[in-house]
């Protein structure tokens, strides 16, 4: 087979757009609730879109170790899907579920007791901090129900049934925006919550999600529900889990970290409530234009984690993932094209105003839109390289290197320097918020091409 995706077989493309098209819808939905959530605060202006922008700072932090529990599952789960071993796909579902559980919880009532001193931490304004008090005082516990559904969902998605998770969060995100409109302004005879209203809209969504996962989990053909392997998974599977899952999450939650205090650092800028609003707009806008990219590489780590486990040969699972990635570069190409000519067309003259993004704020926004979209392809190769291919490789000490160290040792220092230090215009800034995605691309090809990431991380697991 020739190393070209042009060259693959009948029907693979048509396979993996099928796989992705759930996921990219699911995502959009997922985004589009923060777009909406941000359009309905801004609303009640511009601090108090700040002050929410700044208290989601943390939560955040808890959505990247959601996202990380339940990549590290997908790791164990689509190597068990190709094997056919349901039993083990529970097992490795209740090890995720304790695990993801206990961290969200415990992170939740950290923010519930101390809410006021923990957005302190993160900008110059106490002021900020009074408003988005009773937002983070309830949303963390939201993240408890949400991991809970969303390791289900991801273990649907890697069994290849991804319009699960897209029905799920569709419904969810339909129950909160509807919640958002009477629990914030206050229709339908509901008190006028605010920004707190905010927070009960998404915490009500989330607890709606995980009912809806519970029975589903109870009737489901695809992964027939097992009680005992769910709540007795055995040590062997936990040992697995943390070999090949805990570094994703420790992973996540250190790029999340990471990523929470590029927020920070524009919290303690001096025009910092501009700083905060733009960013809460184009960050929302520009995770809408990635939502492809995160589709695929969702698919790329189901199509490859299963011809791993299927037994395929490692030249196979080489020239398979190196399609794969160069598909997705290309998409993410396409999509750069689009979004920068909707800049002048669309965004400055029409989205910025609906935001409240006037002056100031909108020159920042249109500098984190110019730089956050020509920076997509990047974006798109490390998403497929490291979320997609090398962990569904196992390959999970290098993916952690690849997502941390360029953010960490480049990204965030020059973000610092141009911000807080030299205190640059906002294009220096925006610049140097995409670095870490410019440095990632030349390693991630790098290691997909040396063939060293493929390991099978189901071998020896009969319990």
């Amino acid at each position: 087979m020739k190393n070209n995706f042009f060259c693959r077989e009948p029907g693979f493309y048509r396979r993996l757009w099928k796989l992705s098209l759930p996921m990219i819808l699911q995502n959009l939905i997922t985004f589009s609730l923060g777009l909406i959530d941000t359009f309905m605060v801004s609303q009640l202006g511009n601090e108090e879109m700040a002050a929410v922008t700044t208290a989601n700072v943390p939560v955040f932090l808890l959505l990247s170790i959601v996202f990380g529990v339940q990549s590290g599952l997908g790791i164990l789960v689509s190597q068990y899907w190709g094997k056919g071993d349901t039993d083990n796909i529970n097992r490795a579902i209740g090890v995720a579920a304790l695990i993801g559980s206990g961290i969200t919880l415990a992170l939740a009532v950290v923010f519930a007791l101390f809410p006021v001193q923990v957005m302190d931490l993160l900008s110059n304004r106490h002021d900020l901090s009074l408003l988005g008090a009773p937002y983070l005082r309830v949303i963390g516990f939201s993240y408890v129900f949400n991991m809970l559904s969303s390791i289900y969902a991801s273990a649907q998605r890697s069994v290849e049934n991804p319009t699960f998770g897209m029905k799920l969060f569709g419904f969810s995100t339909l129950v909160n925006t509807g919640l958002n409109y009477l629990l914030i302004f206050g229709h339908g005879g509901f008190p006028a919550l605010g920004v707190a209203g905010a927070a009960i809209a998404t915490l009500l969504a989330r607890i709606s999600e995980f009912v809806i996962c519970a029975v589903y989990a109870v009737h489901s053909k695809t992964v027939p529900f097992k009680l005992s392997c769910l709540l007795r998974p055995g040590l062997a599977m936990a040992r697995r889990f943390v070999k090949y899952a805990s570094p994703v999450v420790l992973n996540e939650a250190a790029w999340g970290l990471g990523n929470s205090l590029l927020t920070v650092i524009l919290g303690y800028t001096d025009n910092s409530v501009e700083m905060l609003a733009a960013n809460a707009v184009m960050g929302n806008l520009n995770r809408l234009f990635l939502v492809v990219c995160f589709g695929l590489g969702a698919a790329t780590a189901v199509i490859v984690g299963k011809a791993i486990g299927e037994g395929q040969a490692r030249a196979q699972v080489q020239a398979l993932s190196q399609a794969l990635l160069r598909f997705t570069i290309l998409v993410g190409a396409g999509l750069a094209v689009v979004s920068l000519l909707l800049v002048p067309l669309l965004f400055v003259p029409v989205v910025f105003p609906l935001f409240k993004l006037f002056g100031q704020s909108a020159a920042i926004a249109t500098a984190l839109a110019v730089t956050g979209f020509a920076s997509i392809p990047l974006h798109a190769c490390g998403i497929s390289a490291i979320t997609g291919v090398l962990r569904a490789g196992g390959d999970v000490t290098w993916s952690t290197v690849l997502d941390l160290a360029p953010q960490w040792l480049a990204g965030l220092p020059l973000t610092a320097l141009a911000a807080l230090v030299l205190k640059t215009g906002c294009w220096p800034i925006a610049i140097a918020m995409q670095v870490e995605s410019i440095l990632k691309v030349p390693i991630c090809i790098w290691r997909i091409n040396s063939g060293r990431w493929i390991n099978d991380v189901t071998k020896g697991s009969a319990l």
